[in-house]
């Protein structure tokens, strides 16, 4: 039990705001929370979207996320680091720069580019700031399907596709890579990381849920990955116990909005007591 003296584990999230709460900075610094873990933030674009989809994206002053970044650090010891949307190329520039000058640990990158309604959310130049500046610095990168193929040109629609486009993200400077397909038919995430021996992959398998409440599942499971590792956990854990997280939070998910819906993630908080949930396979292949 943390006594009242104890500093919390803190973790920074880099995002746009999402007014209705379903992605995000406020929906990350749910996810933090849920995790036992403090939530910092600094708001990189403002949108105006519902469930129903992205209508305007308006990126930050570069400076102020600049500056914003600057005084967190200088407070408060960050374990980890969430980045998401970016909004445009020079506030890419502007966190590419903090991080590399800060060196801060658990950087966990979430390479979005698009909504899931089909809106864009970085510009040209930030997608290449993003692939040759902010790939290196993370710890680990989480594309899903669309995003592995459009960082690496190559198409990324099943397993073999998902491995050849890690191993092509690591040739771009990525140190570990975890590809999301929760687009598939099939639940399937694609770790991939380096050693000694040279890369490594695990598979983890879980059943593909059918429904309504899966706006920012993406967010979900990158600011859940960024806790586990502040928290001390290793990668496969990591990434078991982030995937296990996002599948109970759209089983549970709110029936809200006109859309699709946000995943539930505070659910644990409704819970009388602690209940199994189930965790996904892990085939590991070399």
């Amino acid at each position: 039990m943390r006594t009242m003296s104890e500093t919390p584990t803190i973790v920074l999230t880099i995002a746009g705001f999402d007014p209705s709460s379903g992605a995000g900075v406020t929906a990350d610094i749910k996810t933090v929370a849920a995790h036992g873990c403090y939530g910092v933030a600094c708001i990189t674009a403002m949108t105006v979207q519902s469930t129903a989809g992205v209508r305007r994206v308006d990126a930050c002053d570069p400076e102020l996320v600049a500056d914003t970044l600057r005084e967190l650090a200088a407070d408060v010891k960050i374990a980890a680091v969430h980045v998401g949307m970016l909004g445009s190329g020079k506030v890419a520039e502007a966190v590419a720069d903090f991080l590399g000058r800060t060196k801060l640990p658990n950087v966990v990158l979430d390479p979005i580019l698009k909504s899931s309604s089909g809106a864009a959310l970085l510009d040209r130049d930030g997608a290449k700031v993003l692939a040759a500046a902010l790939l290196p610095l993370a710890a680990v990168v989480t594309p899903n399907v669309d995003e592995a193929a459009a960082l690496t040109g190559l198409p990324v629609t099943n397993p073999e596709q998902m491995r050849a486009a890690a191993i092509r993200l690591h040739e771009m400077g990525a140190e570990s890579v975890v590809v999301t397909g929760g687009h598939l038919d099939k639940a399937i995430d694609l770790l991939s990381f380096r050693t000694k021996r040279g890369v490594e992959q695990e598979v983890f398998k879980s059943e593909r849920q059918r429904s309504n409440s899966t706006h920012g599942t993406g967010c979900a499971f990158a600011t859940a990955m960024a806790c586990h590792l502040a928290l001390d956990r290793g990668l496969p854990e990591a990434v078991l116990l982030a995937k296990a997280y996002v599948s109970a939070a759209i089983s549970k998910g709110h029936p809200l909005g006109k859309g699709i819906g946000p995943v539930h993630h505070l659910y644990r908080m409704q819970q009388q007591r602690r209940t199994g949930t189930p965790v996904p396979e892990a085939e590991q292949v070399h």
